[in-house]
């Protein structure tokens, strides 16, 4: 008769401590990667403005609306000859595909599975950001006074509810092994499976 060993799940303070490295040594690498370098020089900023107000026109005129890139100011969405939303540094989306990607980082969970999450996690993201211009377009089309508090309200919550709920999908659905069909994990699988 063979007995399997079953390892003690990693204790909660372990989790939390390795958690808060990684989320320090990210926020370090973004202050002195973004904060110091790349914000100053304002290309990628400027790069991800343009290709949002691109895909948010490019949305647009899908929907059969008469929109354009303004052709003085490459991140200013024109509906029908007037404009309606410029979109800025803080819009470009930069920040939540980071804030996204350092989460599910620091979280446990096996690095393949993590790659690819993020990378879906970004790609819709994106999506959702391109839909908030072309709606905030609209909003200024229709109805300009209450663009303001949809800006920065209504779809504020939207978006960062979203991520919320990819990060809660990770943490409880995603970050764990897949186990085997009932049968307990060797001690060697379960500490491979804690650090890939």
């Amino acid at each position: 008769m063979t007995t399997a060993t079953l390892t003690p799940a990693p204790s909660g303070n372990r989790i939390l401590y390795r958690f808060l490295v990684i989320a320090a040594a990210l926020f370090l690498a973004w202050f002195f990667g973004y904060e110091q370098l790349l914000k100053p020089d304002g290309r990628l900023d400027a790069t991800l403005c343009k290709q949002i107000t691109a895909s948010g026109v490019g949305l647009l005129q899908m929907l059969g609306f008469k929109a354009t890139v303004s052709l003085e100011l490459p991140t200013l969405v024109v509906m029908s000859g007037k404009p309606a939303v410029i979109i800025g540094a803080p819009c470009n989306g930069l920040v939540l595909y980071i804030l996204f990607a350092g989460f599910v980082a620091a979280f446990p969970g096996p690095w393949r599975r993590k790659l690819w999450y993020i990378s879906a996690g970004i790609a819709l993201i994106w999506c959702l950001n391109v839909v908030r211009v072309a709606a905030l377009a609209i909003n200024h089309h229709y109805s300009q006074q209450s663009v303001d508090f949809n800006h920065h309200y209504t779809f504020t919550f939207v978006v960062y509810g979203f991520i919320f709920g990819l990060w809660m999908l990770w943490a409880k659905r995603l970050a764990i092994p897949a186990q085997s069909s009932g049968t307990p994990q060797s001690s060697t699988d379960a500490l491979r499976a804690q650090t890939t």
